[in-house]
């Protein structure tokens, strides 16, 4: 590794971790299943010392007139710590993803030829207030057999470093080398020191908001996959059925308001006759409608204040919050049009009966994730059957969609001969 980089506050970590990867990458999954039981117990044993510690940043944050919703996101009780253990033994359960031959062929020449999945070796994870990410990121880099650099964000810092030394204390028992997990000084500087940590980090992952994952993603000077942004469309065509559309569109708008695979636009066909018994639902939810001029004027013959007008600047929000953008569109292309021109690229929903429109939907969008006749909720790691994961990709190289296991993993060609040449 070269130390051409300076990095005067992660450098020391860096370097164990990189040191780490290279056991990390042998070791074979029952002692990496081993390691992540044992963190898992060692967790529920010291919830007592973790909850010590939560309680002082969120005192803190309280004192910083921090918003409820992320006083909430910051607090642990003794559930949420069973919850995240929970999570762990998840993973054990898992298959193991190093090692798997994702294609293979015997060449004319006779020589053997493998594709295999190996780790990356060193990943940072850069995010916010929530400390279950600390547990979750460990976890996930460590069966995916990479050392985890973490940065998390400073209102967490005595949590997320309670969590990282009774995770890094179990693990070395059970057989992880030291370096395996370690905890960056939550400070703006040490995030500039990882995305410039050429030669000693392999992969930046960023999970949090939009500026900060901009940040990463401008300032990168390591391989980023960049995650998470929202702006998720459903589409309804005039084909849709009544009942289902309401439940959709209710489901992927109001099921959880804060999370990056909720619904922020709706975009309805125009021959739709059922438009305004969807706008008093999400109005009855208490859903604030931001509406284009049909939208608009429907709602004002309808008597329904919860609609406001819509600006570009609305097209563009993820709100992550009860509101929603609504837009009456002419037919399918405009729908896609305007998807293409305001999405994220993260997770787009078309509700219909038609099969035509269906395909020219999920041929013609772009996005990571494109659910027919389903909620965006639906666009996750745990949901698909992949078990958890550390974000949901929405760039094109690499990985797309949930990162699980697999996604923590780069491939070798390992190529077979008996004394041949070239």
């Amino acid at each position: 590794m070269s130390d051409a980089v300076d990095l005067p506050l992660i450098g020391a970590a860096a370097r164990r971790a990189r040191a780490a990867s290279r056991v990390l990458r042998t070791l074979p999954t029952d002692v990496k299943d081993a390691a992540l039981s044992a963190m898992a117990d060692a967790l529920v044993e010291r919830t007592d010392e973790v909850l010590a510690a939560n309680a002082l940043d969120v005192d803190a944050a309280a004192a910083d007139g921090t918003p409820a919703s992320v006083l909430d996101r910051l607090r642990l009780d003794a559930g949420r710590v069973a919850g995240v253990a929970a999570a762990l033994r998840e993973l054990v359960a898992l298959p193991d993803p190093v090692g798997d031959v994702v294609r293979g062929s015997r060449l004319p020449n006779g020589l053997e030829l493998r594709q295999v999945r190996v780790p990356f070796g060193v990943i940072g994870i850069v995010y916010e207030a929530r400390p279950n990410v600390t547990v979750d990121a460990a976890g996930l880099c460590l069966k995916s057999g990479n050392a985890a650099l973490l940065r998390g964000s400073a209102s967490a810092y005595r949590t997320n470093a309670a969590l990282v030394a009774v995770l890094a204390e179990a693990g070395q028992k059970a057989g992880l080398p030291e370096g395996s997990v370690e905890l960056l000084p939550a400070d703006r500087a040490s995030v500039g020191e990882l995305l410039s940590a050429r030669g000693h980090v392999d992969l930046v992952i960023p999970r949090g908001g939009a500026s900060l994952i901009q940040r990463v993603v401008r300032e990168a000077q390591v391989p980023v996959i960049e995650t998470g942004v929202g702006n998720c469309h459903v589409y309804v065509d005039a084909s849709a059925d009544a009942a289902m559309a309401e439940a959709i569109v209710l489901n992927s708008k109001t099921h959880r308001v804060s999370v990056c695979n909720s619904a922020e636009t709706l975009l309805v066909h125009r021959d739709v006759p059922f438009l305004p018994r969807l706008l008093a639902a999400l109005a009855d939810a208490g859903v604030t409608l931001h509406g284009d001029p049909a939208v608009v004027e429907m709602a004002a013959r309808a008597a329904h204040d919860a609609v406001v007008p819509a600006t570009d600047e609305d097209w563009a929000t993820e709100y992550l919050s009860m509101d929603m953008a609504v837009r009456v569109v002419d037919d399918l292309p405009q729908a896609l049009e305007h998807i293409a021109r305001w999405g994220s690229g993260h997770s787009e929903a078309i509700v219909a009966d038609s099969a035509s429109a269906i395909a020219a939907f999920t041929a013609g969008v772009d996005a990571a994730a494109v659910l027919v006749n389903a909620s965006t909720r639906f666009t996750d790691g745990g949901e698909f059957g992949f078990g958890a994961e550390i974000g949901i990709s929405t760039q094109k190289l690499h990985a797309r969609g949930p990162l699980g296991l697999p996604e923590l993993t780069s491939t070798t060609y390992v190529v077979t001969g008996s004394g041949h040449t070239r």
